[in-house]
C-alpha cells in the first residue's frame, strides 16, 4: 500500500496549491483527481474559460459600439464563433499543461480516480489508478458542483448549467438565465454582447446577493443599458424542453421562451461518494463538511478547505486555505483573514468587493465613515472611454481602519487588490490617502475615495 505524508483528493485551486506548498515543505504528497486535465472546475469549465469569453465578447462589442467614438473605423465587423471558442479552449489546455507539470517540478504524486475513505486516514482510488493510499494525513478538497433547482429538467443543451453556457453554438437568439449572481451576470453578459436577447429571473428583488447594495443597484442600471432585461421578484416553477425550446415557468406569470436556459442558482459543496461516514464525518445542514480553525474535520488527521467547507465559494479563497493548512502542518502557523478575501464579478464595469459591506456594518451597529468618488471625474478613465461607477471606502468612525471597500468601473478587479492588502495589514483611510497614487491611473479613484473618508477628496 503506497504512503504519504498528506493525500489530497481534488486538484481544483485548492487542492492543487496545496499540493504544491506542501512538496516545497518537504512533504511527500499524492493527489486525487477524476478527471483527465488537472486545475478543477475553475479552471476546466469555471473562472478561466468564462474569462477568456468575456474578454473576447467585450472585444468585439467594443469593436463594434464604441470604436468609432475614437476615430477608428473597423469596417465590416463579423464574428467568428468557432474561433472564440478554440481560443477559449486553447487557454484552458495550456493552463492544466501547466499544472501538470508543476506536479511533475514538485514531485506531486497524482492518481487518477475518484477518492474514497475506506478507514482513518486511507483512501480507495477508483479509476484509472485502482489503488489503495495509505496517508498521515488527508485533505479534502474536492469543490463543489452546479445547484440544481426543483422542476427544472436540465437536458446538456437547451437547458444547462454554466458549463454548457461556455461553449453556446450558435449565438443563441434568446437567451433566459435563472440566477441574477456572479455566474448568470458574467455569461449572460457575454452572449448579450455576441447578440442574443437576454433575460435574467431572479427570485429576490434585487441582482448580486451579498454584495453592497448600492453598488448591485447601479450594476444593475449598467447591465440595462447594455440591453439585458431583469424580472426580479420572479419564482421560476419549472424548466423543460418542448419543440427544440426552453420553456420556463414563473409563479404569477405566463410561460417563457428562450432558445437556451442558463440555470445559475449557485452551487453546492462536492461530497458525493467520499465515504465521510466510515470515518465519522458528518455534513451540516447546507451540506458542508465542519471544520475546526486549523481546517480539521471531526476525524483526526482529515482535513477539508475550499467550497466544500463554510464560506465563499471562490478560488483565491481556497487557495490561501489550502496553504493555510499545509503550512500549519509544517511549521504550526496558518491563517487566513477573511475579512481581507476579495470578490470580483467580471462584467462591464468589473464589481469588486473586499470587507465589510454597509449592510453589514449596520446590521452590527458599527460607526463608520464613508468615502465615495465617481470614475467619471477621472482623467484616465476618461481617456479609457469608460466612466461608468465609483469607488466606496468605509473606515471605522473611532480608530479609522479601512473596514471595507467596494469598486464599480473599469478594471476594478485589479484595483481592489490594493485595497485587500490595505485591510490586511490594518491601514487606516489615511494610510491609503496619503500614499502617492500615479496620474493619470484609475488607482487615483482609490485615494480619492480615502481621503472622501476623511471629509477632503481633492477633485470633486
Amino acid at each position: 500500500m503506497p504512503k504519504h505524508d498528506l493525500v489530497i483528493i481534488g486538484a481544483g485551486p485548492g487542492g492543487y496549491v496545496a499540493a504544491i506548498r506542501a512538496a516545497q515543505l518537504g512533504l511527500s504528497v499524492a493527489c486525487i483527481e477524476k478527471e483527465p486535465l488537472l486545475g478543477g472546475t475553475c479552471l476546466r469549465v469555471g473562472c478561466i474559460p468564462s474569462k477568456a469569453l468575456l474578454e473576447a465578447s467585450e472585444r468585439f462589442a467594443d469593436a463594434r459600439d464604441h470604436l468609432g467614438d475614437m476615430g477608428i473605423g473597423v469596417g465590416d465587423l463579423r464574428l467568428d464563433l468557432d474561433k472564440m471558442l478554440a481560443r477559449k479552449d486553447n487557454i484552458v489546455r495550456g493552463l492544466t499543461q501547466g499544472v501538470a507539470g508543476l506536479f511533475k517540478k514538485n514531485k506531486v504524486t497524482r492518481y487518477q480516480g475518484h477518492g474514497r475513505f475506506i478507514g482513518p486516514k486511507r483512501v480507495l482510488v477508483e479509476g484509472d489508478d485502482q489503488v489503495e493510499l495509505d496517508a498521515d494525513r488527508v485533505l479534502i478538497a474536492t469543490g463543489s458542483k452546479v445547484a440544481g433547482l426543483r422542476g427544472v429538467d436540465f437536458d446538456g443543451n437547451v437547458i444547462g448549467s454554466s458549463t454548457e453556457a461556455l461553449s453556446y453554438a450558435p449565438v443563441p437568439e434568446h437567451l433566459i438565465v435563472i440566477g441574477a449572481g456572479v455566474i448568470g451576470l458574467e455569461l449572460g453578459s457575454v452572449w448579450r454582447r455576441l447578440g442574443a436577447r437576454v433575460t435574467v429571473l431572479e427570485y429576490l428583488d434585487r441582482i448580486l446577493p451579498g454584495m453592497d447594495a448600492e453598488l448591485a443597484k447601479e450594476a444593475k442600471r449598467c447591465f440595462e443599458k447594455q440591453g439585458i432585461t431583469f424580472r426580479l421578484g420572479t419564482r421560476v416553477t419549472g424548466a423543460r424542453v418542448d419543440a427544440g425550446k426552453g420553456v420556463v415557468e414563473m409563479e404569477g406569470a405566463e410561460p417563457m421562451l428562450a432558445d437556451r436556459v442558463l440555470v445559475a442558482v449557485g452551487r453546492s459543496p462536492n461530497t458525493d461518494g467520499l465515504g465521510l461516514d466510515v470515518i465519522g464525518v458528518t455534513l451540516d445542514e447546507r451540506g458542508r463538511v465542519p471544520v475546526d480553525a486549523h481546517f480539521e474535520t471531526q476525524s483526526p488527521g482529515v482535513y477539508a478547505i475550499g467550497d466544500v467547507i463554510a464560506g465563499p465559494m471562490l478560488a483565491h479563497k481556497a487557495e490561501e486555505e489550502g496553504i493555510a493548512c499545509v503550512e500549519h502542518f509544517a511549521t504550526g502557523y496558518g491563517h487566513v483573514n477573511y475579512d481581507a478575501i476579495p470578490s470580483i464579478v467580471y462584467t462591464h464595469p468589473e464589481i469588486a468587493s473586499v470587507g465589510k459591506t454597509e449592510e453589514e456594518l449596520e446590521s452590527a451597529g458599527r460607526a463608520y465613515n464613508k468615502g465615495v468618488f465617481p470614475f467619471m471625474a477621472n482623467g484616465r478613465a476618461r481617456a479609457l472611454g469608460t466612466t461608468d461607477g465609483r469607488v466606496k471606502i468605509l473606515a471605522d468612525r473611532e480608530t479609522d481602519r479601512i473596514l471595507g471597500v467596494h469598486i464599480i468601473g473599469p478594471r476594478a478587479g485589479d484595483l481592489i487588490a490594493e485595497a485587500a492588502v490595505a485591510i490586511e495589514f490594518g491601514a487606516s483611510a489615511e494610510d491609503l490617502a496619503r500614499a502617492c497614487h500615479a496620474h493619470p491611473t484609475l488607482a487615483e479613484v482609490v485615494k480619492e475615495a480615502a481621503l472622501g473618508a476623511l471629509g477632503r477628496s481633492i477633485h470633486i
